[in-house]
């Protein structure tokens, strides 16, 4: 399918975070934009700001007219959307061109020279580091995030067309419509088990990535995982290695030995070993393309990372409140990790919003235990995203199995009431779901009782 020839693209879903990424740049290449999504947010706020028609009914009377020719219209979709959706419906039934988020994002980098990032976690820090290294060494990029960059304030960097940097997403198998130049793998930690089934399946999916390399194509892997690629490791003999790693006021600063050379004294200023290992690969990526190390290193000293992921929302003697979009234990104990190395001494409280039944179902004693590990948990109802509820799988099971006394299943009209009865110095909410949504609320009353 030829892009440039479609004028009209219609979005089910467009306040996706992938999704709206793609609506950006459709509307920057001179598209006539619309979509559809369940709930209206500042996401879409944003988009319509861009001058994209949006709409929050599932119903064909809301379409502009211009949109109904099959003709001039491709319609995208993400696999997030139910299958009864009757605006999807009609559109697959009446002869429009019907494409998956993945299959467009596909379409649009085939033609460039396509970096890829694939992983169960560190997707969107390692891609939007990518992004923005390229950018500022002057690379013609554009660069499809899973969240918004702070150094930006969207999801798109937009400057040019010749280099593209996305995120290889294993939901749905997503990523197996890409074919990228150069790919990394971050981590292949079991998820998805709603799609997979077992965690074999899961790694075949990621052996079946790396064989859509084109020709001469080159993959990173972090060391340790099952497949051979260039490798990278912090704190250990790889191709690329981050050593000599020190905390400054709060921030990184460490050394970069690639199979050639030694780049000494680099600053990174966001916290854990986790976003270190992103740091890095994105570095070797870009150095692989041709970018000079030292302006690299002037490049990731701006990098101001990405929203929802270890973000300071207050950050003071007395008091630090961070949020995360960490939602699998693993991400868990990467914030755990981060946030016991920049605060040895302080007591943290966390504040979790389980996403998924599966995913809870699948990894609950994981969760517990790396749950265990803070002061104090803050326990909220499971939310539910695309599924419908799992008998016996709620969040007092959850709550259940952690193993440390100070811990409460709460509601989230009661978050700030219930933190305000703590001594933590340190406050953390993390989860994929709407907890997002009462982070600027809990900010504001901790800001006012500080």
């Amino acid at each position: 399918m030829n892009l440039n020839c479609t004028h009209n693209i219609y979005f089910i879903g467009i306040g996706g975070i992938g999704m709206s990424a793609l609506a950006r740049y459709f509307v920057a290449q001179g598209k006539h934009v619309a979509g559809y999504d369940k709930t209206k947010t500042e996401i879409t706020n944003n988009l319509e700001a861009l001058g994209i028609e949006i709409h929050f009914e599932d119903t064909i009377n809301n379409i502009s007219k211009s949109f109904l020719n099959p003709e001039k219209t491709l319609v995208v979709y993400t696999p997030a959307i139910p299958k009864g959706h009757s605006e999807l419906n009609y559109f697959l039934n009446n002869n429009f061109k019907v494409l998956k988020r993945s299959q467009v994002l596909g379409l649009i980098t085939k033609d460039t020279y396509c970096l890829a990032i694939a992983g169960t976690h560190g997707k969107t820090t390692t891609s939007s580091i990518l992004g923005h290294l390229l950018a500022q060494c002057g690379v013609e990029v554009t660069a499809f995030l899973g969240g918004i960059s702070e150094n930006y304030n969207s999801n798109l960097i937009l400057k040019g067309s010749k280099v593209s940097v996305v995120e290889a997403d294993e939901f749905d198998r997503s990523f197996l419509t890409l074919s990228p130049d150069l790919a990394c793998i971050t981590s292949m930690d079991a998820d998805h088990l709603d799609i997979y089934g077992k965690a074999e399946a899961l790694q075949d999916a990621f052996k079946d990535f790396t064989k859509r390399l084109k020709p001469n194509g080159k993959l990173f892997v972090k060391k340790g995982l099952p497949i051979n690629g260039i490798t990278y490791a912090v704190n250990e003999d790889a191709d690329y290695s981050a050593i000599n790693i020190r905390i400054k006021e709060g921030s990184y600063v460490f050394d970069v030995k690639t199979p050639s050379q030694h780049i000494k004294d680099i600053l990174f200023n966001l916290p854990g070993r986790h976003n270190l290992s992103n740091a890095l690969i994105a570095l070797a990526m870009a150095i692989e393309l041709g970018c000079a190390p030292y302006s690299l290193a002037s490049a990731l000293a701006s990098y101001k990372g990405v929203k929802r992921r270890f973000t300071y929302q207050i950050k003071t003697e007395e008091l630090v409140f961070i949020d995360d979009y960490a939602h699998h234990p693993e991400e868990i104990n990467a914030v755990h990790q981060a946030v016991r190395e920049m605060y040895p001494t302080k007591e943290v409280l966390v504040v979790f919003q389980p996403h998924l039944f599966s995913r809870t179902r699948d990894f609950i004693d994981e969760f517990a235990s790396s749950l265990s590990q803070f002061d104090s948990i803050l326990l909220l109802e499971i939310y539910p995203a695309r599924e419908l509820p799992i008998e016996g799988v709620n969040a007092s099971w959850l709550l259940n199995k952690i193993n440390n006394p100070n811990k409460a299943l709460i509601k989230k009209e009661n978050i700030v009431s219930e933190i305000k009865k703590s001594s933590a110095q340190v406050i953390i909410t993390l989860g994929a779901g709407d907890i997002g949504v009462e982070v600027e609320h809990i900010k504001e009353q901790l800001s006012i009782a500080s």
